[in-house]
């Protein structure tokens, strides 16, 4: 297998040849003989410390070395009751101390679950399902919705699919992977198109990939190398402890030479017992209470952190925790919700707020202002539409719930989308306006698609309705404007006049300040006869229908926890691959920014 080629430059046939493979996967012998030559698909732990070296460790740090020479001088000092106590207070916080960070560790490994125990691959022929660990180079796997990816592959055929990278990137917005070759150059792994990588997931469509990397090769497994191949320093208590060591032990000692030296020439003590009197001197002024005063106190607060689900695995960490000046958080997921909301729906005639935060199909369309794009009227004046309101709304509903791939599921008293977070949001925006989602698809049978393309910024659904085929249209609301003839108003459709565009793209803006998401949703009923939907004769002649803004909402508790912090003197700064304006408006939300914050950029690193 060639080890110097870029596959994703290759078309899917070059794939096959230049990963020593083919369309129908390896056989079962050379999968055997690939994973004798390449070892199993897994993560493994380059630096494992073995138990009796962890343990010995709390026995030889520097305190712990002060103490031992403490009980030894306490022996020849015929102090033998306070020497045994010492090397107890020495036994008791090591076997402390490891136990506490063993049970930790091993709570941890039971936390590593992120890579999926079997994967579906193409071997001879067959579809079959095999142990991840067991996947090899060459190997073809077939993905499908809600599948996790177990090992670096290049796409070799592709339906309509996206990937959730959230686990490299930190961004959940699925993005959609193609089996095209890719020819750009300088691009980051994450953003060529047609490969997919260990440890993400299939967020819509299907496909098959053939596997170029795997185990520690993959993207995941070198960023777990980085990460623990990173040198550990000493924890802020650690440093203090071993000054005030030092210091003990100079002080001690020093005060001995000192007592001696008295007892020698001043008073004239027999040298045995002027030199037990010093030694006792020296062991008086070991504090052998401190060492299990400071385990005692980083223990309770570790019980205290684990009462709030954070694990800690070394208990000298609590005291880094407790000496921290700054926080980088990222923003999707860990300040927001990951919960795609719909904040706004925006028609020519109404501008309607959405109740309700997050996936649960609970809220109601709220009445604000006329719709008239220059304001969302007063403070507290907005009330539920009218049934006559709500039946004007239902062309918008139905193209936010037919013109979309995700579903909404419920699971154990949680909802939660299956498929792309945005379209998820416009599928909890039909069930509050009263659309049965499933009923609706049933009736509006689907006939074709024209998927979403990132140079027309838009996706539309050919659907079957009452006789007759009407196209829905969702996508970036400048592209979509352009292509509209027409708009819905409460009297029917008329023509789109100039000015309906400007006032359309201003109200675009106003949400777009907001840091908003907005897509435009329009429609189109189809002339008869047509044999093939395509891009040119679809995406034409459209009728607007409106506007859908929408946010990741910020999670309840997180402006006190940002407060908490900047009262204790910690500052948070954002990192997170979302536009500027979108950044600052959820950090002004939760009160980390005020005033005229720095935003920067990528390009300006």
């Amino acid at each position: 297998m060639r080890k110097d080629i870029n596959v994703y430059k290759l078309n899917p046939e070059e794939v096959f040849t230049a990963l020593d493979t083919t369309p129908k996967g390896l056989s079962e012998e050379e999968a055997a003989r690939r994973l004798e030559e390449y070892g199993p698909n897994e993560i493994r732990e380059i630096r494992g410390v073995p138990l009796w070296k962890k343990l010995v460790v709390h026995f030889t740090n520097f305190f712990a070395i002060l103490l031992w020479v403490g009980a030894a001088l306490a022996f020849i000092a015929d102090q033998a009751p306070l020497a045994w106590a010492i090397i107890g207070v020495i036994v008791i916080n090591a076997v402390f101390t490891f136990i506490q960070e063993y049970k930790a560790e091993k709570a941890t490994e039971a936390l590593k679950r992120l890579l999926p125990p079997m994967a579906t691959v193409i071997r001879g022929g067959e579809e079959r399902e095999i142990e991840a660990t067991r996947l090899v180079p060459g190997d073809l796997m077939v993905l499908r919705e809600g599948d996790h990816i177990s090992a670096d592959a290049r796409l070799v055929a592709s339906a309509d699919l996206r990937t959730n990278n959230s686990a490299l990137t930190g961004e959940s917005e699925p993005v959609r992977r193609s089996s095209a070759p890719v020819i750009e150059e300088d691009l980051a792994l994450s953003d060529v198109l047609n490969l997919v990588f260990m440890g993400t997931t299939v967020a819509i469509g299907s496909g098959r990939a053939v596997v170029y990397a795997t185990g520690m090769n993959t993207e995941f497994g070198k960023i777990a190398q980085m990460t623990q191949a990173v040198e550990e320093e000493e924890s802020p208590i650690q440093i203090q402890m071993k000054r005030i060591t030092k210091f003990v032990a100079v002080l001690a000692v020093g005060l001995g030479v000192i007592f001696f030296l008295l007892g020698e020439y001043a008073v004239k003590l027999p040298f045995t017992e002027n030199l037990i009197f010093a030694i006792g001197i020296i062991v008086a002024n070991v504090p052998e209470g401190l060492l299990p005063t400071v385990t005692l106190a980083l223990a309770m607060a570790t019980q205290r952190m684990a009462r709030r689900n954070a694990l800690v695995k070394k208990l000298s960490s609590v005291e880094t925790l407790g000496s921290t000046t700054v926080i980088c958080t990222d923003k999707t997921g860990t300040l927001t919700q990951n919960e795609m909301t719909v904040r706004s729906l925006w028609t020519p005639w109404v501008e309607v707020e959405v109740s309700g935060v997050g996936y649960a199909p609970v809220g109601d369309l709220l009445k604000r202002g006329n719709g008239n794009g220059k304001g969302r009227g007063k403070k507290g004046d907005a009330r539920k539409l009218s049934a006559e309101e709500m039946g004007r709304l239902e062309k918008p509903l139905l193209a936010c719930v037919l013109c979309n791939n995700s579903r909404l599921v419920e699971e154990e008293g949680k909802w939660r989308i299956i498929g792309d977070p945005t379209e998820g949001a416009l599928v909890v925006l039909g069930r509050k306006g009263g659309l049965d989602v499933a009923r609706v698809n049933e009736e509006r049978r689907r006939v074709a698609e024209l998927p979403f393309d990132s140079s027309r910024k838009m996706m539309s659904v050919i659907c079957e309705e009452e006789g007759r085929r009407v196209a829905y249209v969702k996508g970036a609301p400048g592209e979509v404007v352009k292509r509209c003839t027409g708009i819905l108003t409460p009297d029917g459709v008329r023509e789109m006049l100039p000015e309906d565009r400007e006032r359309i793209l201003g109200v675009n803006d106003r949400y777009a300040r907001s840091a908003l998401r907005v897509l435009a949703l329009a429609a189109r009923e189809m002339p008869d006869g047509l044999e093939r939907y395509e891009v040119e004769n679809t995406e034409t002649d459209l009728t607007f229908l409106g506007l859908a803004a929408m946010m990741d909402p910020p999670r309840p508790e997180v402006e006190e926890a940002v407060n908490k912090c900047r009262t204790a003197g910690i500052r948070v700064i954002m990192i997170t691959g979302d536009y500027g304006l979108t950044a600052e408006s959820i950090a002004r939300r939760i009160g980390m920014v005020k005033g005229q914050p720095a935003i920067v950029t990528g390009a300006d690193l």
